[in-house]
């Protein structure tokens, strides 16, 4: 970056971050305008959605120079670093599918984190129109009973269920690689390939931005983040203890084990445990909270 850039802009104009690459994030200003910028130092804590004051260096580069408070932020963690995914939101759309077969421990985790987060959730079911989709959708129940939505779409024929869910929301959709997240951004915006030119033109690096989250908009008050196919989802920024309240489920048995440290893996007089014996948890769920605090457990143990 040249000096010039380097010193601190005069003029200010607010935007959303509305795509990164890196250091480099392209920031839609009030008039639509695209700006390329970087930010000061080594500063990485940005997120697609963020609402930025950008210090313009030139018609259409610029420093991000702030970050508005936050309504919320949507992200994963492991033990090297935080990854952020969206920021501003108020739904998170975890996207499944039949083929290729999806990850519950994934899906639970995605589930944890916007509990944590406090992000309401759902589910969407994509390619509804293959013949494994009904015994798919019968073992999506549970989540249903537990109060997530489980919206049914095959995004190639008819995106219209999905559509009703996103008005007035600013979403981000999650998943694996291969649940259909790329079709149902198309199918929500014709114009979608036209737009990721856009950014790709604006980062000057179109090879890479598939790789990183973009923000579209729906309409004047309904937005949706696209982000990268996971592979995996940790949750090493959760507290052990703060662990049982993000599955929903347990919130009703908190406060009612012998024990006010226990972590509900097999101490005795665990209320938590006792449903799960009982059928009022689910196996899968108990299985994937077990697994993940150990983790967590882990974590903590080392940073002692």
């Amino acid at each position: 970056m040249s000096g010039r850039a380097k010193k601190r802009a005069h003029t200010i104009e607010a935007g959303t971050v509305v795509a990164s690459f890196g250091r480099q994030f392209a920031v839609e200003v009030s008039n639509g305008r695209l700006i390329t910028c970087v930010t000061r130092g080594k500063r990485t804590d940005i997120a697609c959605g963020d609402r930025v004051d950008v210090g313009l260096t030139s018609p259409n580069q610029g420093v991000i120079e702030s970050i508005a408070a936050r309504t919320s932020l949507f992200y994963r963690s492991d033990v090297q670093r935080e990854k952020l995914i969206a920021a501003n939101v108020t739904r998170v759309v975890v996207v499944l599918a039949p083929s290729p077969p999806f990850h519950i421990e994934l899906l639970d985790r995605c589930l944890a984190a916007a509990e944590d987060a406090g992000i309401h959730a759902l589910l969407a079911l994509n390619k509804m129109d293959l013949p494994s989709a009904a015994a798919v959708l019968a073992s999506l129940a549970l989540y249903a009973r537990l109060g997530y939505e489980v919206v049914q779409l095959a995004a190639k024929i008819d995106i219209a269920p999905l559509r009703a869910c996103l008005a007035t929301h600013t979403s981000v959709l999650v998943g694996q690689s291969g649940m259909g997240k790329s079709t149902i951004i198309n199918r929500l915006l014709p114009d979608a390939s036209a737009r990721v030119a856009d950014l790709s033109a604006a980062l000057g690096s179109g090879r890479h931005t598939t790789t990183h989250a973009r923000l579209y908009h729906l309409a004047f008050d309904s937005h949706i983040i696209d982000s990268p196919g996971l592979q995996e989802f940790g949750l090493v920024h959760v507290e052990p203890e703060d662990l049982a309240r993000c599955f929903i489920e347990f919130k009703p048995y908190l406060g009612q084990c012998k024990f006010n440290d226990c972590k509900h893996l097999s101490e005795p007089g665990c209320a938590i445990g006792a449903a799960g014996e009982s059928g009022a948890i689910a196996p899968s769920r108990l299985a994937s909270y077990r697994t993940l605090v150990t983790q967590l457990m882990k974590k903590a143990r080392r940073w002692d």
